[in-house]
């Protein structure tokens, strides 16, 4: 009886591992226009508006806020945002969110922002993603390392 039953489990586990999503490299460029808001949620914290114009793979305009603390001119400091982004991706037309984590001490800047999940509309449903932004020589420029439902 207990082969017979482990026959039957076995039928039914899948031999097959499941497929990984294909990951996606997106990459441009950005302007941005950030501009403080009021009021300041509190003493000792600013809040600005975030929007963007970005080309390349992804041909969007963003709008976001970010909230910020610390002291940038000692080097310390750090920012949450959130924005959402409008545009065509790869040839996919639709909307995300980013969620922007950031911060700069002795050690350097720390950066994570990413894709969040639920967030994408229409043909970009179901994206997923990790957003890298890089600053050089005054010039902004984006990676995107991304997946989407077959």
């Amino acid at each position: 009886m207990t082969g017979i039953v482990l026959a039957v489990l076995l039928f039914f586990i899948p031999t097959h591992a499941k497929e990984s999503p294909v990951v996606h490299h997106a990459q441009g460029t950005f302007t941005v226009d950030v501009k403080p808001l009021s009021p300041a949620p509190a003493e000792g914290l600013a809040r600005f508006s975030i929007n963007k114009q970005m080309h390349g793979d992804l041909e969007a305009t963003t709008v976001g806020e970010m909230l910020t603390g610390g002291d940038p001119k000692q080097g310390k400091a750090g920012y949450v945002a959130i924005e959402r982004v409008t545009g065509t991706l790869d040839g996919r037309h639709g909307s995300f969110a980013l969620e922007h984590m950031a911060t700069m001490d002795a050690n350097g800047p720390q950066m994570t922002v990413l894709v969040v999940p639920g967030s994408g509309t229409d043909a970009l449903q179901g994206i997923a993603g990790k957003f890298l932004i890089h600053i050089e020589n005054g010039k902004h420029s984006w990676e995107l390392d991304y997946t989407l439902p077959e």
